[in-house]
């Protein structure tokens, strides 16, 4: 990508202009929360990009004046993830009862081009890469592998490839990393996850104090339980099977502690589930959603009018990009500000990358989640149910790519490296702005 040469000086003042719009409230709320985050992103140069999804676009957008390649008025117009880097994968169950390996974490998910999931995810694999002292030509072999798998897939979907034919990764079917993944998330129990953060008392199960729970006054208990009940009204009726699943033992505060999650207040609510056993007890999070980095660069009206708030679009997208999403996936409004409400999974499994060193492996993975990017943008399209994109994504994404075959995968491999590179740099110039006390605000 090309960028404006610019002095680490004149850089380091234009990342604190991007932090100050995209965390400028949040941090003001809550500076410790921010100091934490910040802590954590400045561990690494893969942490800090992790955290900068707003910096990320800002670039992108800057960079990209004009028309870009393999982007039309169709695929500028693609249900996107908004934060695909190579740690926002894991495991999940559906609302089937399988467990899945696909993409996970859809705060940042918008409408917007589909290349801006695939560069965001190869300048990741590039960072990556470089922490594990893989050559430049490696990461150029690693990309192309990903552009290849995601060429592959989206090419076997746009010309109606049979589900078997392109299956989920499951128990069933997954390899390697993934498949340990799965089986840790197997080997998971919601009676372990409930011995984490609740105990019984008076024969009945409430949360347990300490542990990052926050007791609520009188007042703010009522305004939850008061979202709890709009939010009821946000699921399908399928999820609504036995009413007593909903009937709230407990509720607590929680500070949101992830690098994306900082200074937003979120509340833990605790349910009867699917049956009177206290081991079927059901934990649900309802957390105040964020305005995604992406949106600010995507200037289509009537994208942005298309939802309620920000809770109904982080759900709405993950309902969209997720076949058989979590049953408990929902959205409310609390202090006149949207609500995510879903499950506090047992059995979410992020794949981890530490143990992942040989390069023929890392190859498997990234050819892997190439393919499952494919299926989430074709997911997302005139069979979602939504209106919002009426048009098969991957059909017109197949076509995008065939118009330049040749030209697809240098197109992500030269992003990775010159991204790559940036991100580097960037890292250093927010740890001396961080340590050095002028991040303002902090």
């Amino acid at each position: 990508m090309s960028v404006p040469q610019l002095s680490d000086e004149q850089r380091g003042e234009e990342i604190l202009a991007v932090f100050d719009t995209a965390f400028g409230e949040l941090l003001a709320a809550d500076p410790a929360a921010f100091r934490v985050k910040f802590r954590k992103m400045a561990a690494s140069a893969f942490a800090f990009y992790r955290g900068t999804a707003c910096l990320f676009y800002h670039d992108l957008d800057s960079a990209a004046r004009g028309r870009e390649p393999y982007l039309d008025e169709r695929t500028s117009r693609v249900w996107i993830h908004g934060d695909l880097h190579a740690e926002n994968f894991g495991t999940y169950m559906d609302s089937t009862g399988r467990l899945i390996f696909n993409v996970n974490d859809f705060d940042e998910a918008y409408v917007g081009p589909f290349t801006w999931d695939l560069k965001r995810f190869a300048a990741s694999v590039a960072l990556i890469g470089y922490a594990k002292a893989l050559s430049d030509e490696q990461i150029t072999e690693l990309v192309g592998i990903y552009a290849g798998a995601y060429r592959e897939r989206i090419h076997a979907l746009a010309t109606g490839a049979k589900d078997d034919e392109v299956p989920p990764f499951t128990l069933d079917t997954a390899q390697g990393p993934l498949l340990d993944a799965l089986r840790d998330a197997r080997s998971l129990t919601r009676f372990g996850l409930l011995e984490t953060m609740t105990e019984i008392r008076d024969f009945e199960r409430r949360f347990a104090p300490g542990g990052g729970a926050v007791e609520l006054d009188a007042a703010t208990r009522y305004k939850v339980l008061a979202a709890f009940d709009g939010y009821l009204e946000t699921l399908p009726e399928t999820s609504l099977a036995r009413p007593d699943s909903y009937r709230v033992k407990d509720v607590v505060g929680r500070r949101g502690i992830g690098i994306g999650s900082a200074g937003l207040p979120s509340y833990n609510i605790l349910l009867e589930g699917h049956s009177d056993a206290l081991e079927n007890d059901v934990v649900i999070y309802i957390k105040q959603a964020q305005t995604p980095a992406v949106s600010r660069h995507v200037t289509d009206p009537a994208i942005r009018e298309y939802f309620r708030h920000e809770g109904h679009r982080t759900v709405i997208s993950q309902r969209a990009l997720q076949a058989h999403a979590d049953p408990w996936l929902g959205w409310t409004e609390l202090d006149g500000a949207g609500q995510l409400v879903a499950e506090v999974s047992p059995y979410a499994v992020d794949l981890d990358w530490g143990d992942i060193d040989d390069v023929e492996e890392i190859a498997q993975v990234v050819a892997d989640l190439g393919r499952a990017t494919a299926a989430m943008h074709a997911a997302a399209d005139d069979t979602s149910g939504e209106s919002l994109v009426p048009f098969s994504t991957e059909r017109a994404i197949d076509a995008a790519i065939a118009a330049d075959e040749e030209g697809f995968a240098p197109l992500l491999v030269d992003f990775a490296h010159s991204y790559g590179a940036r991100a580097r740099a960037d890292h250093q110039i927010f740890v001396d702005l961080f340590r050095n006390g002028r991040i303002p605000g902090l």
